[in-house]
């Protein structure tokens, strides 16, 4: 049994520190990080990345979107690769798990199979991919969606910060565009461990989430055009105030997805108000809504409704609407042998375990597109993520980490 790495467990103080370590790297104000897409704390933590992967006897590749891509051998060198990981950028006030908590536990994985001599036929590849948050580049998953086919490589290097930089200069800048043509490396399956970012499973006292499905989404930003005018000398009846189509498509968004309760949710996140002062009546309001369901029916007619509702509302504050899709992408139904290979490491280590629907989207739901692919969950504290408060346990993250190790024992076929 134990050569077969039946009993292995990860090293959770190692990951833990590995975690820590990390976390040094782009620190937020108030205990997370900061560490957006392609700025210099980005290159930075890949540089440490490469080093603790190298130290582990894994050659890197890296694609033309700069995801990093580590190979441990196997016996067949043949043989398609297991893959496994997440990303390292985070949000502007994110947290130290959000995505970290994949790579690193993928390379927590490797660690404790090389100390354990641990062989497996199939290649291991642990992945860092780019820009999966879209915080500072959007869409989110953008190197992950290039990488499946459906986001245009050359629309990706277009897409501009708030600065007006572009993807493809500033992947040169830090020195992170590699030679690989994009979606060159070929799969057997994917797995990503991720927190929860949500509070199902620490309310229930639940191990390990078996994520089934992922939610679809639409992101649609808006803008809303009136007329800037003084705030104390203008008339009431008068005002063209975009102010005002931003206070009620808020409250239209929340009512599209308060209907469709329990599966759909609905909020508008990105606000932009011009020229933002305090007497004047704002003459723009550019705003993102973002719109999930793990129900395709469910989605599409959340968007039809918006299309149908918010116009017809503008015109009757005497204000100008237009919007566009920035974002999307369809409910994924994740592999089903890759989900019981998640489901059945949770049994034989003995873990609590459920089935979920992840409430946020992924690189794994893009993978899923075009390979085997599965997602292991752990809890986190309150469910809060995308915030400097994200907090998990040093327990949480090693269950997760063993989960994900034996699912990928399974798909790897361990040999000795």
């Amino acid at each position: 049994m134990a050569a077969r790495g039946d009993n292995l467990t990860i090293d959770p103080e190692r990951l833990w520190d590995s975690l820590m370590e990390m976390a040094k790297i782009g620190p937020g104000v108030r205990g997370g990080n900061n560490r957006q897409t392609l700025t210099d704390a980005d290159a930075e933590a890949r540089r440490l990345l490469q080093r603790w992967c190298e130290a582990e006897g894994m050659t890197m590749g890296v694609d033309q979107m700069g995801t990093m891509f580590f190979r441990r051998e196997g016996t067949d060198p043949g043989a398609l690769p297991v893959c496994v990981g997440s990303h390292l950028d985070t949000q502007p006030t994110g947290g130290k798990y959000d995505g970290v908590l994949g790579v690193l536990g993928a390379v927590e994985m490797v660690r404790t199979l090389n100390r354990m001599g641990v062989k497996t036929r199939r290649p291991i590849e642990v992945i860092n991919w780019t820009n999966e948050e879209g915080a500072r580049f959007a869409p989110a998953m953008l190197a992950s969606g290039v990488f499946a086919g459906v986001i245009d490589q050359a629309a990706a290097y277009a897409t501009t910060d708030a600065e007006g930089k572009t993807f493809g200069e500033e992947l040169a800048r830090i020195g992170w565009q590699g030679d690989e043509p994009v979606g060159a490396r070929r799969m057997h399956a994917f797995f990503e461990l991720h927190i929860e970012q949500g509070p199902i499973l620490e309310a229930e006292g639940v191990d390990i989430g078996v994520v089934t499905h992922g939610q679809g989404l639409r992101w649609i930003e808006c803008t809303v055009t009136g007329k800037e005018s003084h705030t104390g000398t203008t008339p009431m009846p008068l005002r063209r105030n975009a102010g005002r189509g931003l206070a009620q498509i808020t409250e239209l968004v929340h009512e599209i997805a308060m209907k469709r309760q329990p599966n759909a949710v609905g909020a508008i996140g990105h606000v932009e108000v011009h020229p933002n002062s305090r007497n004047i009546i704002p003459g723009k309001a550019v705003f993102t809504i973002d719109f999930r369901s793990h129900l395709l029916d469910v989605l599409l007619a959340m968007v039809a409704e918006f299309d149908e509702r918010a116009p017809a509302l503008c015109d009757a504050l005497g204000v100008c609407f237009e919007s566009r899709i920035v974002g999307q992408f369809d409910p994924p139904a994740f592999d089903e042998g890759c989900v019981a290979a998640v489901r059945g490491a949770a049994e034989k280590l003995g873990y609590s375990h459920r089935d979920i629907v992840s409430g946020a989207g992924h690189d794994a739901c893009w993978v899923n597109k075009i390979y085997p692919t599965a997602m292991v969950m752990c809890p986190c504290k309150d469910g809060l993520s995308h915030n400097e408060d994200e907090e998990i346990t040093p327990e949480w993250a090693a269950k997760g980490a063993n989960v994900l190790m034996h699912a990928v024992l399974e798909a790897a076929e361990v040999v000795g």
